[in-house]
């Protein structure tokens, strides 16, 4: 997993409340496998293409000033209903490595931290702003500072936000699940040999 420490990268304001997982990726392209280039391609598909398949002009992330967007800044509950991790995946492989809402959906918020995403919750009239100030300078960019745990605005503002120390070890880090059991390798091999001479009669599992 990539570490998360510093961000600085241009912002995508989304004023929708309520953005669920079925605009973030529908349903029916879970079914598609994430490699030649990932699920970014299906972030807000039905919101960024027409029927025929061409881009919706109007629609944020298709306005070159925001297509290289890093980061998005949406309003409540963002990512909510049906569970799905394609959501996180969908985001990633477009290149999103903060979100910052309000709220978010519970499932999306955590998968996040497990797969190099950022997710800031911060007060509304703070979003707001944010997106007042992305929309009047599209092309914007924000620092996302997880170290010292603040988002910086357009106009230089600080603004805090809090992450649960573990998550914040594991972005900080890179630390998948994965790589936080093989932290601990030496204290498992040296169990498992204890094991073996304690249950020598035991058979060998293979």
């Amino acid at each position: 997993m990539d570490k998360f420490v510093t961000l600085t990268a241009v912002a995508a304001p989304i004023d929708m409340d309520n953005v669920d997982n079925d605009q973030v990726i529908p349903a029916r392209l879970m079914r598609k496998p994430r490699g030649d280039g990932g699920y970014g391609r299906y972030l807000f598909h039905d919101l960024r293409f027409n029927a025929d398949g061409g881009e919706k002009p109007d629609f944020v992330l298709n306005r070159p000033a925001y297509r290289g967007a890093k980061i998005i800044v949406a309003s409540h509950n963002y990512a909510c209903g049906s569970s799905r991790i394609g959501a996180v995946y969908a985001h990633y492989d477009f290149g999103i490595r903060a979100v910052i809402a309000t709220s978010f959906g519970d499932v999306f918020f955590n998968n996040c931290f497990k797969n190099g995403i950022l997710p800031v919750r911060l007060p509304a009239a703070v979003t707001a702003e944010l997106r007042r100030q992305l929309r009047a300078r599209p092309g914007a960019t924000l620092t996302v500072d997880l170290e010292r745990q603040t988002v910086t605005d357009t106009a230089g503002a600080r603004h805090e936000f809090s992450v649960d120390s573990f998550a914040r070890r594991c972005l900080l880090g890179g630390l998948s699940d994965i790589a936080l059991t093989l932290e601990r390798e030496k204290e498992i091999l040296a169990f498992e040999e204890r094991h073996r001479r304690s249950f020598s009669w035991l058979p060998l599992q293979r």
